[in-house]
C-alpha cells in the first residue's frame, strides 16, 4: 500500500525541512538501534525477581557523553512524583493503523509509543519550493511525488493553512464556518477526529510553526530534541495495580488552578494547613494563569518575564504542569517563540552535585540530542530552561558568595552554574522556569524572580469531575462526593490530585466488596484503609493466598512495611523526601523489596529510572511519608523500642503510658517554626484509637488502650498549654482531637458562633484554637475582629490571632503581641488575596524584631492596608526604619498612620518617615503623632514633606510634643506652601508662645486655602496672638472655621505630663470600713480594725476599696506610692458600692480600670475582667530598685488612661487604655492587707 494512501485522513505529507530542502533521512536511519529501552526495567512486572545492581562507576563527564547514543531511548517513567499522574483513570486509547504501528516499530529505543503517528503530526509542510502542482522529495534514494495539501473538508488546495492541536490539518475559512454553524464558541472538537477539544487561539499557521529561522543542520537537531521531548512528556505512569501502563498526559490533564503570587504560609504552616487556606479563596480574586502562559505578561506588568518561580505542596500537580508545558511546545501548539527546551530534574542533578561541567555539557548529558550544539548556536537561540523539584535538590545554591560565570564553555559546580543562569550572568537571555514546594522556596532570592506563581490544585468543581471521570457508576461517584463533603478534611485534601486518588481507592473498595463498614471521616482512617488496599492488591497480584481478615494482610507485609516506616520516619525529621540505594540500605531495605514495593504497590513507594540509570525512591505523596512514619514510631512504642523514641525526644524515656508519650510528641511539634510534623502528629493520635489498633494490628501489635487511657489524652490536649508557641502551630492541638474523633470542642463552637450572647461566654483556650481555625476557614469574611470582645484569658486571646487572615478589620490591642503573633500577622497582609484594610496593634510593646516581621507583610504587593494604629507600642528610631523601608516600597494602599504615645520614637525616628511622605507614590492623608517626644528638630522634616509637590496629607497630630515657638516657625514653613493640602493641625500642649502664634498667622495668611481647624489648646498663644488668629476666623479669605485654644495660660509652658496635674481628695463616704486614713487623709493602710466611719449608701461595705471626691475632666495627672499590694484604678462614679460581685470590683467590668501593683512592680492591668499582663521593658526591669511610685495620666476627650512608673524624673510607660470615656472619671483605689497607699 502506498505511503500516501495509508497516512491518516486530513495530515499532511511527511515534512520537508523549514528551509526547503529534501530529507536525506527516515527516523530509523536517524536513529539508530540502541540499547534495550529502560522503562521497562523500572517499571514493568520483569523486575520484580530480579537482583539489580544499582552501582555507579565514577565516569568523567566527556566519557558518559560519548557512551550515551545520539538518540536515548526515550523512559517514559515520569522525573517527579509529586503529581496526580499516580491515580488511576479509565481512558480510551485511540485504534492505531498498521503502518503508524511499523512506522513506529523502527523507531529505536522506544517502549511506550505514542497512539498516533509521528509523521508530521504537528509540523506543517513546506511552502517555500518553487510553485507547481507537484514538489519531488529524495527519501532513501527513491523520489516521490506528493501532491500539495488539501483541506479535509472542502478538499480545495489550501491557501490559509492551519493545524488543530490534534495534529489536522484544515483551511481556516472551513473550520471557522464549521464552529461557526454549532454555535460554539471559546472551546470546540475537530471536525476530523471529534475527540479532542481544542481552542481557536490553538490553531498554529504554518509561519508560527516555523519561527525558528537557522540553518538546516540545526533545525534537524532541534527537531529531534522536540520529538524526544515529546516522547518523554507525552504518557504518565499511572499508579495502578497494572504495572508499567502509561496514559497519554493529554487525555487526563485537567487545567490547574495556577496564579499570579502566592499564599504566605509558607514558613509557618504544615502544607496541609496552607491547602486549608487555599481551599476557601474565592477565585474572584485571583487571576488564573494557564501553564503555557507562564512568561505572558500581564497588561499591567512593565518589565519583561524572565524567572517564574512556581510554589505548590507535594503533589498539587506542578510537574504535570511542566510536563503539559514541554508536550505542548514539542508539538508545536505554543511558544514557539522559545528555540530550545532543557527539562533538567533536581533529582538529576542531585547525582553530579559534586562534578564539574559546563553549561553545554550539562545540556549534552542530560539532552544528547542536542549534542550537535554549539556554544555559538545557544547564544543566538532563546532558551528555556526548567528546573523541577527544588525541594528534592540536595545542591548548595549560594547566591551570595558565588563565582561568576559568562561562557557557556567554561567549567564549574552544577550549583554555580545554576546560580550564575537564574541570576543571568550565563545566557542573559535564557528563561528560567522553577518549580519548588513552599518550603524550599526560600533558596531562591526574590530579587531574582520575575514572576512568582502558585499551583492551588482542585477547586470544589474540579474535585467533583474528578470522581465522575473516574468512575463510570453514577451512583458510586455520587456516594462518593458526598461523603466527601462530610468531612472538612477529607474535602480540603482532595485539593491534592494525588488525594483524590487515595479516596478514591479506598472508597471504591470499601462501597464495592464486601469490607463494608463505616467509611473512613478522619485522615488517619482513610490512610489506614489505603495501606490495607494495597499490600491487598500486591498479594492478589502475585497470587500470595486468599485473604481472609486485615490483619494477616499486613502480617505478611510486616516487614517490609515497617522498614518503609523507618525510612519514613528516620527522613521525616531530616526533610528528605527522595531516597537513594543507600538510604534503602541504611534501613535495611534491599533492591529486590524495594522493587516489589515500587514495581506492583506504586500507590505506595515509587521507584524510578534517571539519568545514569541510577534508581531514586520515593513515596507517592508526602502524607503516605508521614502516615508510614507515624506507624513506625507508634510501632516502637507499644513493642518498647525505647532507644528510637529517645533519639527522637533527645531524651530518656520512662514514659509506659499511650497518653503521656502523645502529650511528649505534639511539645515536641509544637516547637516546629515550619509545622513539619504536624500531620505526623495527628495520625499518631488517630492510631490511639481501637478501630485504626485493630485495622493495623499486624503493623502495631497487639496493644490494648483503655477509654480511660484514651480520654486521659484528649484532657492533655484540651489542657495544652502553648504560651510560647505560634497560634498557628496551636491549631494542630484542635486538629489532633479531631482525628480521635473527639467532635466536643467543634460542637462547642459551633453553638458558640450561633449564641447571640457571646461576650458573656467563657472561651477555654483549645476552644479559642478551634474557634480561630472555624473563622479563619469560613467563606464569609468578618468585617471586624476584635480580640477584646472575647471573653478568655490572655493565652486564649492569643491564639485567636490567626482569624485576622479572614477579616477587612482588626483590633489586636492590649494583648501582649510577641513576634510569633506579628508574624501571623504579616501573613495575613502577604496573602493572596488579603482582605484586610484597617490594622490596630495598638498597646502592644513590639520592640524592633516584631516590628520588622510586621513590616514584610506591609512591603508586599499584595497588602491591601489603608490604616495603621501601632499607638504606644513602643517603637524607636530602629522600628521606623523599617517601617519607612515598607512603606516606600508598597506606598499605593495607606491612608491613614497612627503613631501616637511612641514617645521612644523621638526626631530620629520621624526624620526617616518624613522622607516618605515626599515619595511620588505617597498616599498618606492622616499623620498622628501625638505624644511622641519630638522636638523642634522634627518640624524641618515635617515642612519638607508638607510642601512638596506630591503632598495628600489632611491631618497632621503633633500634640504633647515639646516643639516650642522655633519648631513652629519651621512647621509654618511648610504651611506657606502652595503644595501643602493640610486641613487639620493639632499642635496642643506643644509650648507655644506668643511668638509661635504670630508665625502660624503669617504662614495662615500667605496659604489660607486649606487649613480649617487648628487645635493651640494648653499653649499659651497671649493677647496677641489670640488676636491676629481670632482675625483669620473673620477673614473670609481664611478656610479656618474652627480654632481651639483654651485652656491657655502660662501654667501649660511646662514641659512633659506634669503640667497637667491635679490635686486628688479622698472621698471619706467612699472609704471602706477595714480602711484607715491618716497623713491628713492622704494615705491609705489596710487594717484589722474596724473603723468607726458613718454608714453611707456610697461606702464600699465588702471590697477593700474607696473613690478620689475630684471629678476628671479635660488632661489630669497624678501620681501615688504604694506598698504591698494595691490596684490604682479610675472609675465611673456608678459603679456598685454594696455586695461581692464582680460589679463592685476595680477592673472587673465596664465602669472602671486598674493597675494592680505589689512589692516586685507594676503587674497587669485590667478592665472588664480582661487581664493584660505587664511587658517588662529593659528600662523597668533596670529600675526594679527604685521607689514605688505610680503616675496616671488621662486624656478625657480624646479618651486614652495611661499608666506610668515613676523613676526619679523619668516616665516608665507601662499601658495605655484608649476607649471613649461616657461619664465623668474619678481616681479610685484597692488596698490588700498590710499594703498602703499614698497621694503624692
Amino acid at each position: 500500500m502506498d505511503q500516501c494512501e495509508d497516512r491518516e485522513e486530513g495530515v499532511p505529507p511527511s515534512k520537508t525541512t523549514l528551509c526547503g530542502e529534501h530529507e536525506s533521512q527516515t527516523k530509523a536511519q536517524r536513529n539508530p538501534p540502541g540499547p534495550p529501552p529502560s522503562s521497562v526495567s523500572c517499571k514493568s512486572d520483569a523486575s520484580k525477581d530480579a537482583m539489580f545492581n544499582f552501582k555507579v562507576q565514577s565516569v568523567s563527564a566527556a566519557e558518559r557523553i560519548k557512551v550515551r547514543p545520539a538518540e536515548p531511548e526515550p523512559s517514559c517513567v515520569s522525573l517527579k512524583s509529586d503529581l496526580s499522574k499516580d491515580f488511576p483513570l479509565h481512558f480510551k486509547v485511540q485504534p492505531v493503523c498498521a503502518a503508524e504501528r511499523g512506522q513506529r516499530s523502527q523507531s529505536a529505543g522506544s517502549s511506550c509509543p505514542s497512539v498516533r503517528s509521528d509523521v508530521s503530526k504537528a509540523d506543517p509542510p513546506d511552502f517555500r519550493a518553487e510553485p507547481g502542482p507537484t514538489r519531488e522529495r529524495k527519501r532513501r534514494g527513491v523520489c516521490e511525488v506528493e501532491q500539495l495539501s488539501r483541506c479535509a473538508m472542502c478538499q480545495d488546495v489550501m491557501k490559509d493553512l492551519v493545524s488543530t492541536s490534534c495534529g489536522h490539518w484544515l483551511c481556516r475559512q472551513c473550520i471557522s464556518s464549521y464552529w461557526d454553524q454549532s454555535a460554539s464558541s471559546g472551546d470546540s472538537s475537530c471536525p476530523q477526529c471529534g475527540e479532542r477539544p481544542i481552542t481557536r487561539d490553538g490553531l498554529q499557521t504554518a509561519s508560527q510553526s516555523s519561527c525558528v529561522q537557522t540553518d538546516v543542520g540545526l533545525q534537524e537537531v532541534l527537531d529531534e530534541h522536540k520529538i524526544s521531548l515529546r516522547r518523554r512528556c507525552e504518557h504518565v505512569t499511572e499508579g495502578t495495580d497494572e504495572t508499567g501502563s502509561k496514559t497519554l498526559l493529554n487525555t487526563i490533564y485537567t487545567v490547574l488552578y495556577i496564579t499570579e503570587g502566592q499564599s504566605e504560609e509558607v514558613h509557618t504552616q504544615h502544607e496541609v494547613r496552607q491547602l486549608k487556606t487555599a481551599s476557601k479563596i474565592d477565585v474572584l480574586h485571583d487571576t488564573p494563569i494557564r501553564c503555557q502562559d507562564i512568561f505572558k505578561a500581564l497588561s499591567d506588568q512593565q518589565r519583561p518575564i524572565r524567572v517564574v518561580l512556581t510554589n505548590g505542596v507535594a503533589g498539587v500537580g506542578k510537574t504535570f504542569s511542566v510536563q503539559k508545558f514541554t508536550l505542548d511546545w514539542a508539538e508545536g501548539l505554543e511558544n514557539q517563540h522559545v528555540s530550545v527546551v532543557v527539562l533538567l530534574s533536581f533529582r538529576e542533578l542531585n547525582l553530579i552535585r559534586d562534578e564539574q561541567y559546563s553549561l553545554l555539557e550539562l545540556l549534552h548529558v542530560f539532552h544528547p540530542t542536542l549534542q550537535k550544539v554549539t556554544a555559538e548556536k545557544l547564544a543566538v537561540s532563546q532558551l528555556l530552561f526548567i528546573f523541577d523539584g527544588l525541594d528534592e535538590s540536595r545542591l548548595s545554591l549560594d547566591f551570595t558568595n558565588r563565582k561568576l560565570l559568562s561562557d557557556v564553555t567554561q567549567k564549574s559546580s552544577v550549583s554555580q552554574l545554576l546560580t550564575n543562569l537564574i541570576q543571568g550572568n550565563l545566557l542573559p537571555s535564557a528563561l528560567v522556569w522553577i518549580t519548588s514546594r513552599p518550603a524550599a522556596a526560600n533558596q531562591i532570592p526574590p530579587t531574582c524572580v520575575d514572576r512568582l506563581t502558585e499551583v492551588r490544585g482542585f477547586t470544589d468543581a474540579q474535585k467533583e469531575e474528578y470522581f465522575r471521570r473516574r468512575f463510570s457508576d453514577e451512583e458510586l461517584s455520587s456516594r462518593i462526593i458526598s461523603h466527601m463533603k462530610t468531612s472538612r478534611s477529607l474535602h480540603i485534601m482532595c485539593s491534592i490530585p494525588v488525594f483524590c486518588w487515595i479516596t478514591a481507592t479506598v472508597l471504591e473498595h470499601m462501597l464495592t466488596t464486601e469490607q463494608r463498614g463505616e467509611l473512613p471521616k478522619t485522615l488517619t482512617d482513610m490512610y489506614s484503609h489505603f495501606l490495607l488496599v494495597q499490600t491487598k492488591r500486591k498479594k492478589n497480584k502475585y497470587h500470595e493466598g486468599h485473604e481472609t481478615s486485615p490483619q494477616e494482610l499486613t502480617e505478611a507485609d510486616r516487614e517490609v512495611l515497617l522498614k518503609l516506616g523507618r525510612l519514613a520516619f528516620e527522613h521525616l525529621e531530616k526533610g528528605n523526601i527522595m531516597f537513594y540505594q543507600e538510604d534503602l540500605e541504611q534501613c535495611g531495605l534491599d533492591v529486590t523489596e524495594a522493587s516489589v514495593y515500587s514495581g506492583v504497590c506504586t500507590e505506595i513507594f515509587k521507584r524510578e529510572c534517571v539519568i545514569f540509570q541510577k534508581q531514586v525512591y520515593c513515596f507517592v505523596h508526602l502524607s503516605i511519608q508521614e502516615f508510614l512514619a507515624a506507624v513506625y514510631m507508634f510501632h516502637c512504642f507499644t513493642n518498647r523500642k525505647t532507644e528510637v523514641v529517645e533519639e527522637f525526644m533527645k531524651t530518656d524515656w520512662k514514659e509506659s503510658s499511650v497518653d503521656g508519650f502523645l502529650e511528649r510528641i505534639i511539645y515536641k511539634s509544637l516547637q516546629s517554626k515550619n509545622g513539619h510534623l504536624d500531620l505526623f502528629v495527628r495520625f499518631l493520635h488517630g492510631l490511639s484509637l481501637g478501630s485504626n489498633q485493630r485495622l493495623l494490628v499486624g503493623l502495631l501489635g497487639q496493644t490494648e488502650i483503655s477509654p480511660e487511657t484514651i480520654q486521659r489524652a484528649i484532657n492533655n490536649l484540651k489542657k495544652m498549654n502553648s504560651d510560647d508557641i505560634s497560634p498557628d502551630r496551636s491549631i494542630n492541638i484542635f486538629h489532633c482531637l479531631m482525628e480521635m474523633n473527639d467532635l466536643s470542642v467543634h460542637q462547642e463552637i459551633q453553638e458558640f458562633l450561633k449564641s447571640e450572647n457571646r461576650s458573656e461566654r467563657f472561651l477555654s483556650e483549645i476552644q479559642c484554637s478551634a474557634l480561630a481555625f472555624m473563622l479563619q476557614m469560613s467563606e464569609e469574611v468578618l468585617d471586624e475582629f476584635d480580640l477584646q470582645e472575647y471573653n478568655t484569658s490572655w493565652q486564649g486571646r492569643l491564639r485567636l490571632i490567626p482569624a485576622v487572615r479572614n477579616c477587612r478589620k482588626a483590633r489586636l490591642t492590649q494583648c501582649g503581641l510577641l513576634e510569633t503573633h506579628c508574624e501571623v500577622v504579616a501573613s495575613a497582609l502577604k496573602s493572596n488575596p488579603s482582605q484586610l484594610t484597617e490594622l490596630d496593634m495598638s498597646g502592644n510593646d513590639m520592640r524592633d524584631p516584631a516590628v520588622k516581621l510586621l513590616c514584610a507583610g506591609l512591603e508586599s504587593p499584595n497588602c491591601p492596608l489603608e490604616t495603621l494604629r501601632l499607638v504606644d507600642c513602643g517603637l524607636s528610631e530602629v522600628s521606623c526604619d523599617y517601617l519607612a523601608a515598607a512603606l516606600k516600597s508598597n506606598p499605593s494602599h495607606l491612608r491613614v498612620l497612627d503613631l501616637s504615645q511612641n514617645n521612644k520614637l523621638q526626631d530620629p525616628g520621624l526624620k526617616q518617615l518624613c522622607g516618605f511622605l515626599e515619595n511620588p507614590r505617597c498616599r498618606f492623608e492622616t499623620l498622628r503623632l501625638n505624644h511622641c517626644d519630638l522636638s523642634e528638630r522634627s518640624c524641618e522634616a515635617l515642612a519638607s514633606g508638607l510642601s512638596s509637590q506630591t503632598s495628600n496629607l489632611r491631618e497632621l497630630d503633633l500634640n504633647n510634643n515639646n516643639l516650642k515657638d522655633s519648631g513652629v516657625k519651621l512647621l509654618s514653613e511648610g504651611l506657606k506652601s502652595s503644595h501643602c493640602t493640610l486641613e487639620t493641625l493639632s499642635l496642643s500642649g506643644c509650648l507655644i508662645t506668643e511668638e509661635g502664634s504670630t508665625f502660624l498667622a503669617s504662614a495662615l495668611s500667605a496659604n489660607p486655602s486649606h487649613l480649617r481647624e487648628l487645635d493651640l489648646s494648653y499653649n499659651h498663644p497671649g493677647d496677641s496672638g489670640m488676636k491676629l488668629l481670632s482675625a483669620g476666623l473673620k477673614d473670609p479669605g481664611w478656610r479656618l472655621d474652627t480654632l481651639r485654644v483654651e485652656p491657655a495660660g502660662v501654667r501649660w509652658l511646662r514641659p512633659g505630663l506634669r503640667k497637667y496635674s491635679c490635686q486628688l481628695t479622698i472621698d471619706t463616704n467612699t472609704v471602706n470600713t477595714e480602711l484607715q486614713l491618716s497623713d491628713n487623709n492622704r494615705k491609705v493602710t489596710r487594717v484589722k480594725e474596724v473603723q468607726s466611719y458613718p454608714d453611707h449608701p456610697d461606702r464600699f461595705d465588702v471590697y477593700h476599696q474607696l473613690l478620689c471626691r475630684n471629678g476628671l475632666t479635660g488632661r489630669c495627672y497624678w501620681e501615688v506610692e504604694w506598698r504591698g499590694n494595691v490596684d490604682i484604678s479610675v472609675s465611673y462614679r456608678s459603679i456598685r458600692r454594696k455586695g461581692g460581685s464582680d460589679d463592685c470590683v476595680f477592673g472587673h467590668n465596664d465602669q472602671s480600670w486598674s493597675l494592680y501593683c505589689s512589692d516586685y512592680g507594676p503587674d497587669s492591668v485590667c478592665h472588664n475582667k480582661r487581664q493584660t499582663p505587664i511587658s517588662p521593658s529593659p528600662s523597668s526591669s533596670s529600675s526594679s530598685s527604685g521607689s514605688n511610685r505610680a503616675a496616671v495620666y488621662v486624656d478625657c476627650p480624646a479618651g486614652t488612661l495611661s499608666f506610668y512608673r515613676v523613676s526619679s524624673d523619668t516616665l516608665i510607660h507601662l499601658h495605655t487604655f484608649n476607649t471613649t470615656f461616657t461619664q465623668t472619671l474619678y481616681p479610685g483605689f484597692y488596698v490588700s492587707p498590710g499594703s498602703s497607699v499614698s497621694l503624692c
